[in-house]
């Protein structure tokens, strides 16, 4: 009787602090954002005085309009948008085939495969990218879509691997089997039964990889020279120390994370993300 009363206070207390807390982190969350947007559409005499207002109290698109007509969005812009789809799109046909086999092996054969994986994400980036970037001025990839993108898979492939194969293994053998009885080679049953089944999962593991990629900018650094990605072009302009168009360039930076989000937000959904996690 006891227990029961101390776990109905208990949820209650929940249900009391659960909108709160909510609101609070979201409030972190989100004014940094406001922040960021606000400074890109306000005026000067909003941003530099002693007390900024925290609404726009003068708005203007001058900022913006300075980006476009400098000539340094676009090219920028397609460039990492090419890196991070072409990233995305040959992550996906590299891991999705290796974790279905990874998932289909003996547990302690797959635990030390997986364990093997992640140890390559133990080194800090820094460390690996000064590597690379000798290496590939020997092979002239420097400063080259195919060389970030290269650059991204030894990045990203162990962590999609580790999403895929927890997808895989929820997904019964039993099912390969039968398609197998009915007379479907097992790349049929693959292609045909796994695979779409699994698609919740890989698009989950593709949205992390194609954000994770757009947002890149310690291999961009070492690898790029003048063909800069969008990431790497803010960066040089809040080195200038221009807050203005710094904050258009992060905001234009943000807006196709928004998007990819938005449109795959139905994935993030803790049944499709609970294969990632399984033990």
């Amino acid at each position: 009787m006891v227990k029961g009363q101390e776990n109905d206070r208990l949820a209650k207390i929940i249900r009391i602090l659960f909108w709160p807390t909510v609101i609070m982190v979201l409030f972190f969350l989100l004014v940094p954002v406001y922040i960021m947007v606000k400074v890109s559409l306000s005026a000067p005499e909003d941003i530099l005085t002693q007390h900024p207002p925290f609404l726009i109290h003068n708005f203007t698109w001058d900022h913006w309009i300075k980006v476009f007509e400098s000539g340094n969005l676009w090219e920028p812009f397609k460039k990492s948008f090419t890196v991070a789809t072409t990233t995305t799109i040959l992550a996906i046909m590299i891991a999705a085939p290796a974790s279905y086999v990874i998932s289909r092996m003996p547990k302690k054969v797959k635990y030390i495969t997986i364990l093997t994986l992640f140890l390559t994400r133990m080194f800090p980036e820094v460390g690996i990218a000064l590597p690379i970037s000798v290496k590939f001025l020997e092979l002239g990839l420097l400063d080259t879509n195919l060389g970030l993108v290269l650059a991204h898979l030894a990045k990203e492939l162990p962590f999609i691997a580790w999403i895929l194969v927890g997808t895989f293994e929820t997904i019964p053998r039993e099912l390969e089997q039968a398609a197998m009885v009915d007379g479907a080679s097992r790349l049929t049953a693959l292609t045909k039964v796994v695979f779409p089944i699994s698609l919740s999962g890989i698009a989950v593991a593709a949205m992390f990889v194609w954000l994770d990629s757009w947002n890149e900018f310690t291999y961009a650094l070492y690898l790029t020279l003048s063909d800069r990605t969008l990431p790497l072009q803010t960066y040089y302009y809040i080195m200038r120390g221009d807050w203005f168009q710094s904050a258009a360039y992060a905001t234009i930076l943000t807006i196709p994370v928004v998007i990819v989000t938005f449109f795959l937000q139905r994935y993030l959904k803790s049944g499709y993300l609970s294969g990632a996690i399984k033990g």
